[in-house]
Parts: structure tokens; sequence; C-alpha cells
């Protein structure tokens, strides 16, 4: 149901499964790679603290592929691009097929932000989304106080036409247990359409 693998003119995006990643590589880059701390700063998890943890997350990828719940990816810079073939960060969706919507989520290695990275991953997210799964309704969102997903996020919602729908109080838990708010954004079918016509 979901592409294996998908390619861009930058970045490789492949299946979040075990068999796709070293496992030692991910869980240092997941556990006490350099600015870890920035990276998982407005995220919903924090760094792994055991190789089970991370071997859990990346096999938690693969039954929810299976499961028809999410389509999570490994993203990896292509041949020409700095750091190519390495572990850049994952990105993927979660699908909630009654209400026809997927619902983005990323997150990169410091070294990797700033390369327009996030925008060109969501392009060709959204574009399984709408015009592979025939979903009606893509969103993403972040924490209030996360600037460069703000500007990121803003970019390429803009691009396809999309829109700020508000800031939803109490809507992230992060693994610690604090709540926080979320700006979401939406990008509807139709307004992709229009704007990639």
């Amino acid at each position: 149901m979901f592409p294996e693998t998908i390619e861009t003119d930058r970045l490789r995006l492949e299946a979040r499964r075990p068999e796709n990643v070293d496992l030692d590589a991910c869980y240092r880059i997941c556990s006490s790679n350099l600015a870890i701390d920035e990276v998982t700063e407005y995220v919903t998890w924090s760094p792994h603290e055991t190789k089970r943890e991370t071997l859990e997350f990346l096999e938690r990828g693969r039954k929810r592929w299976a499961d028809r719940e999410a389509a999570s990816y490994v993203i990896r810079p292509r041949e020409g691009e700095d750091g190519a073939g390495a572990l850049a960060g994952f990105g993927g969706f979660e699908v909630d097929w009654e209400r026809r919507t997927a619902e983005l989520g990323t997150w990169l290695r410091k070294r990797f932000w700033g390369r327009g990275y996030s925008g060109e991953r969501a392009a060709a997210l959204v574009e399984v989304a709408f015009a592979e799964l025939d979903l009606e309704l893509v969103a993403v969102g972040h924490h209030p106080d996360n600037d460069n997903s703000r500007r990121a996020i803003e970019t390429y919602v803009d691009r396809f036409g999309g829109r700020r729908e508000g800031r939803l109080r109490n809507h992230l838990t992060f693994a610690d247990g604090s709540v926080h708010d979320e700006v979401r954004y939406t990008i509807s079918q139709a307004e992709w359409r229009e704007a990639t016509s």
C-alpha cells in the first residue's frame, strides 16, 4: 500500500525497519549524537536510553506499516549531497482512514538542518497521500516555540495552498508526561491539485 522507497532530487526515503538501518549507528544517533538535546527539545520522544529502545522504535515502524496505520521512513541524502547515504533522520505520516487524513511528522539530525530537506520530504509525502492514497487532507503541526519547524512548515503549506488552522491547546504529550500546545496546519487535496497543476 505505501511505497517502500521514495526518491526526490536530493533524498532517498526507505521504509523504517530494522533491516534498513544499522542498529548500532541508529542507537548512537537517537541517544547521544551531537545536539540530540536540541533535536528532541520540541518532539514527543526523548533520547533513547538503550539499544533495545531503538530496536523497538524500528520494529514499531514495521508493525504500524503492516497494520496500515503509518508509513514511516529513514531519510538519507542522495549521492552528490553532503553526507550522502548517512541517516539524516526519520519522517512519514500516520493515517486516519475514517477522516481520510494523513498527519505528517519528521525529525532531522542537526547537521542536516537548514538544507530544505523537511520541505522536500513533505512534498513527496503529500503527493503519496493525495495521488496514491486518495486522502482528502494532510495535516502537520509543531510546538509553538519551535521556530525552525514553523518556518519550514509555513513554506511548504503555503506552496501547496494550505493554511494555518490554529493553536490546539494541550494537544501534545511529551515522553516526560508534560503536555503542550500544538500549532496545526492543513492542506486539502483540492488545494494541492490546484497548486501543483
